[in-house]
């Protein structure tokens, strides 16, 4: 007996009216719907998080455009196997070249692509889950066109799981009962492939009558997840919990928040953005270093995405919880506002506005300023404030700072000469 190929395989669609997501490029009036009816499209990048229909717009693309159609991975193909398919496209016309995870290639093999390319003796799509900016070498992506797949909603994978139910040969004898969704979209993390295999999955285990709730997909996964709903009160509940966890220096809280957030499919740059946010807030200058890792863990994130940016995450957030915490940047720049919205727009001292011209000099623009390196410690204690405020303190130094961490604090001031 041939056994049949996987519920994700069964169902890939063959149309773009079939795809479920992507309007933005498949559907009605798009960009890429509109290139592929009229037969001619450009090489292209596709770049997206996985299961998203990279590949199955690829397939899409040559069988509408009844061209032939070659692929290639790169994680098992290098230069050799692209010159094959090039030698090949030479004694044809119309050759479409895909290569899947194509920033696997090196610059090597990516610049074998080119002449073929610019010529048009291929026209290349490849697929990433990666940053193109950064992984596709800068020749090879101005020539080509890059469409950007977004991740699968909730709305999209439950209709993709009514649509099995309903239209699978195999799933649609069975009776077939989708009470609940939740934990299906959880486990999956937006990726359609994973999902309808993990529906396969949970539908053989039932039999033919399956009632499909949480606790048993949970069960037959074996995989006891936290259910977290993005958008809902535990959405704020558990960052909230995240971010006093750390103000609070607790590591071991802070990752377990941390964990919560990342099995339930939070935004990886939401995460990082609120730990870019509380460097500044709770720790500023009780260590500047903070902010630099924050801003780091940002940019690294952005890059990667999960599962591997967990680890980035982990270490941002234990360095914060265990970092020294001041909020006197905070304090400050609030007081400083409140003082701009009660007095308005103050008049600058004389002494030190800018006077570029004879006019200004004569009226006084300047005059009396004493420039700071002429003193001791390079320090002129004159005031800066308007006249109105003169004197107020928005910051104070070592505000929130533990005893031993002002001293450090005062410490480091007066060795670089600064006074407060």
């Amino acid at each position: 007996m041939t056994s049949l190929p996987p519920l994700a395989e069964r169902l890939r669609p063959t149309t773009l009216d079939e795809l479920v997501g992507q309007q933005h490029l498949t559907g009605k009036g798009s960009i890429l719907r509109t290139a592929i009816e009229h037969g001619k499209i450009p090489s292209m990048i596709l770049w997206g998080p996985p299961g998203v229909g990279k590949t199955t717009i690829a397939n899409i693309i040559a069988q509408t455009l009844q061209v032939p159609f070659y692929t290639l991975s790169a994680i098992s193909s290098g230069v050799k196997e692209v010159r094959e398919v090039i030698e090949l496209a030479k004694k044809q016309s119309n050759v479409i070249l895909f290569i899947d995870e194509i920033h696997r290639f090196n610059k090597g093999q990516q610049d074998a692509l080119l002449g073929a390319v610019e010529k048009g003796i291929i026209t290349l799509i490849g697929a990433t889950t990666e940053n193109p900016s950064f992984e596709v070498n800068s020749a090879l992506l101005s020539r080509t066109q890059v469409y950007i797949l977004k991740a699968l909603d909730e709305k999209d994978l439950i209709t993709l799981l009514q649509h099995a139910i309903s239209n699978d040969e195999v799933l649609k004898i069975k009776k077939i009962e989708l009470k609940e969704t939740e934990a299906l979209i959880n486990i999956s993390g937006g990726d359609a492939r994973k999902l309808l295999n993990l529906l396969e999955l949970v539908t053989d285990a039932l039999g033919s009558k399956a009632l499909i709730t949480d606790e048993t997909v949970m069960e037959i996964a074996q995989q006891r997840i936290a259910l977290y709903d993005k958008k809902g009160e535990q959405h704020y509940d558990i960052i909230s919990a995240f971010i006093k966890s750390i103000r609070g220096s607790d590591p071991n809280a802070a990752v377990y928040y941390l964990a919560r957030m990342i099995e339930g499919g939070e935004d990886v740059k939401f995460i990082a953005r609120r730990m870019l946010i509380l460097a500044s807030e709770d720790i500023g200058n009780a260590n500047p270093n903070a902010l630099l890792l924050a801003n780091a863990t940002f940019d690294a994130v952005n890059k990667i995405g999960y599962p591997e940016s967990q680890l980035i995450l982990s270490q941002c957030a234990i360095y914060l919880a265990s970092s020294a915490k001041s909020n006197a940047a905070t304090v400050a720049i609030g007081a400083a506002m409140s003082a701009v919205k009660q007095h308005g727009d103050l008049p600058v001292p004389l002494h030190i506005r800018n006077a570029p011209t004879k006019l200004m000099k004569k009226e006084g623009y300047g005059k009396g300023y004493e420039y700071s390196h002429n003193y001791e410690n390079n320090f002129s204690p004159q005031e800066y404030l308007p006249d109105a405020i003169s004197g107020t303190a928005f910051f104070e130094p070592g505000k929130n700072l533990r005893e031993d961490e002002l001293r450090k604090f005062l410490k480091m001031l007066w060795k670089d000469k600064y006074r407060y």
